[in-house]
């Protein structure tokens, strides 16, 4: 009831706000009516660009997630067509075989779970290509009569009628049910299975479509989808799979060569390897083990986030590097690639391409993901480069660097806000390694005076921060720095996008050598002269979270407040109670925690709870089966019975590793905001804290 009638105030508050809400700066509710670009397909003529736009539930609505619409930009009269718009969610586009019409994945009322759908490119209403009696997780055409599917096999019949008499157990981790890969028939909706007994987490289709590369694990786990995923061929006609790689850990994408004879992938460069990152292409023919496949990014300091082929000789590939992304082609005869989008021009992790045209959602400092395209020449570059260069280079021709064309502008009030300066941040870290992140300075930011600061430290870790549109419901950015706080955001050792060795630098040091890097960061800011040494917060989620844990037992002495997300407090019970065991042990750890426990708890935040003194706000959902609510708790607990400052906890009912409702996500941002201004603008007592419930009419 308590809480009943808190989101009904919240939901009051929400609408009385917008009406008198200000025109000049990004605030909270702002922030919650910007639309993005999700995804983007290029139609098989090169005409028409299907994409879907991320459109935020409105607060009158029943809170949960956003809505996903579908719209079609005309690239020859240059006009964007909404298709699909309203209270829908529409995912995985592509198109049909002759380019008719746009196919995606949704879930409608005329029939039971997700199907794959299509809506012809002259217009009209949606009509279902599929029936299955499971919902379809993901497609491609065969040919024009027939798919193929991937979609859970059959319930088991004793499970559901001892449910049905009301016995409500689980067998945990014993009742998955596996991810089949399926022929589909589009005329009389019958189904093929082509696999059994194993899970298939993704496919791709050779060229002649009779055979499927597929990502293929022994088990529907979580911690399989991770770690256990190899690359098998399925023949599309008589089901037949054999093993094609033993890849070690984690896999990525894998796309055929326009002939057929190879197959290129993302993976990790060896088992321990925390990101897919890396390049490897493989002859079909040849069979060849992992260990004499060459990693075509191998010593770069990039990390590989989509790839295509361009020709039979030559693979495009989007990557992060440091805070910046770019994308590139590599000729397989050539020792260098060719940088066809520069990094810091425009940041994005996907793109589609369509024989000489490029097109992806991409995002800047000043705006969320839009729509782009960019037209390559005919020619594949660098050809002349002399076949004795051996070195790892990178070429540039001016004829490639062309400037990627933005089609779309979805939120004209945000052109008229004032936003903050944002630039990325290079710093030595100790030992004299070279650390980046970014920064946003506050908005009105003067010389010489110094701000309090919010470091937000990025999960994984083994992800980083780029320098593009910054700020969302579970990062503050622009929304915090229009009320003058500086936003730090540092890639610290263990992060993505600056090679292996890099990533590989966390392994088995957990808040080692990392976590230096963070305070190395902080250290630069406040000798620059920007930052108050006394006002520093901390935050973030997951092992941001832990981090966020760490600042305010570990290094309380550093931190006047802290937010722990979905955070880690005990390593001890964490590692037995995570959805991901075997992808901890294997890319972070590596022991066990009974070969070394007093090492796991050493880097325990619940170990150093009595020395804390620093406020710290912890926020969990209770079905995360990531990190389990209960590592908050303990948190919470620890600091309640033996620390030294304020500590609340807050429970999102039914939100998992993150928050999907959107007023659970707007509490989160004014919650978190509230808390740190709290404690970083203000001479309130360190002993004391705000009031449990939010006053929403501050952050409007």
């Amino acid at each position: 009831m308590i809480f009943r009638s808190f989101l009904s105030g919240l939901l009051c508050l929400l609408l009385t706000s917008w009406i008198a809400q200000s025109q000049e700066v990004l605030t909270p509710q702002k922030l919650f009516d910007l639309k993005s670009v999700s995804e983007v397909s290029v139609s098989p003529a090169k005409t028409h660009i299907a994409y879907t736009v991320v459109v935020p539930r409105p607060f009158t609505d029943e809170p949960g997630s956003d809505y996903r619409e579908l719209y079609v930009y005309d690239l020859i009269t240059n006009e964007s067509i909404p298709f699909i718009t309203g209270n829908k969610v529409i995912s995985d586009l592509g198109w049909a075989p002759d380019g008719s019409a746009i196919t995606f994945r949704a879930s409608f009322p005329e029939i039971p779970g997700v199907q794959v759908y299509a809506i012809s490119l002259r217009g009209g209403e949606s009509y279902p290509l599929t029936q299955h009696t499971s919902s379809i997780r993901s497609y491609a055409f065969i040919d024009n009569q027939t798919l193929a599917v991937t979609a859970l096999s059959d319930p088991d019949p004793f499970q559901q009628e001892t449910r049905r008499k009301g016995l409500k157990i689980e067998v945990y981790e014993e009742e998955f049910r596996h991810i089949n890969l399926y022929r589909y028939n589009l005329n009389n909706h019958t189904t093929e299975p082509l696999t059994k007994d194993v899970t298939v987490f993704d496919f791709s289709l050779s060229p002649d479509k009779k055979t499927a590369a597929a990502a293929i694990a022994p088990r529907n786990l979580v911690d399989d989808s991770y770690m256990f995923k190899r690359i098998h061929l399925v023949n599309i006609e008589t089901g037949q799979t054999d093993l094609l790689l033993e890849n070690p850990g984690k896999l990525g994408k894998m796309v055929w060569s326009p002939d057929g004879t190879k197959l290129a992938f993302q993976s990790a460069s060896m088992l321990q390897d925390a990101v897919s990152g890396s390049l490897f292409i493989l002859d079909i023919n040849a069979r060849k083990p992992f260990s004499d496949l060459y990693n075509y990014v191998e010593d770069m300091e990039l990390s590989i986030t989509d790839l295509a082929w361009r020709d039979n000789q030559t693979v495009m590939y989007a990557s992060q590097e440091g805070v910046d992304v770019s994308l590139s082609e590599q000729r397989l005869d050539r020792p260098s690639r060719n940088l066809i989008i520069e990094p810091g021009k425009v940041v994005f992790r996907r793109f589609n391409f369509v024989d000489g045209l490029v097109a992806f959602a991409g995002n800047t400092p000043k705006h969320p993901s839009e729509l782009f395209k960019l037209h390559l020449d005919d020619e594949t570059p660098n050809d002349t480069l002399p076949e004795s260069e051996t070195q790892r280079i990178t070429v540039k021709p001016d004829e490639i660097l062309n400037e990627p064309e933005r089609l779309t502008r979805l939120n004209p009030p945000l052109e008229d806000l004032k936003l903050a300066n944002q630039r990325k941040v290079t710093y030595k870290a100790r030992d004299e390694k070279r650390i980046e992140g970014v920064l946003i300075y506050p908005l009105n930011y003067e010389e010489d005076k110094r701000f309090p600061l919010i470091t937000y430290i990025h999960g994984g870790p083994e992800a980083a921060v780029s320098n593009g549109w910054s700020t969302g419901y579970n990062r503050w950015g622009q929304v915090a720095a229009a009320r003058d706080f500086f936003v730090f955001m540092p890639n610290y050792r263990a992060s993505s996008g600056r090679g292996v060795d890099f990533t590989m630098a966390g392994f088995g040091d957990l808040a080692g050598v990392e976590y230096d890097d963070v305070i190395d960061g902080i250290d630069h800011l406040i000798d620059t002269g920007y930052v108050d040494r006394n006002k520093v917060g901390i935050g973030g989620g997951s092992y941001g979270g832990y981090f966020s844990a760490w600042s305010a037992t570990r290094h309380t002495d550093r931190f006047a407040a802290a937010v722990m997300f979905v955070g880690i407090s005990n390593q001890l019970s964490k590692r037995n109670t995570t959805d991901i065991p075997w992808e901890d042990y294997y890319v972070h750890w590596g022991y066990w925690s009974h070969e070394n426990w007093e090492d796991v708890y050493n880097r325990s935040p619940v170990k150093y709870a009595p020395e804390s003194e620093t406020p710290l706000l912890i926020l969990h959902g209770t079905e995360d089966s990531r990190v389990h609510p209960s590592q908050s708790l303990e948190m919470y607990r620890a600091l309640k019975l033996h620390g030294n400052a304020p500590v609340r906890l807050i429970w999102y009912e039914g939100e998992g590793h993150g928050n999907r409702r959107n007023v659970h996500r707007f509490d989160y941002l004014v919650r978190t905001l509230n808390w740190f201004e709290y404690y970083l603008k203000s001479d309130n007592p360190k002993d004391e804290m705000p009031p449990k419930y939010i006053d929403y009419n501050r952050f409007r």
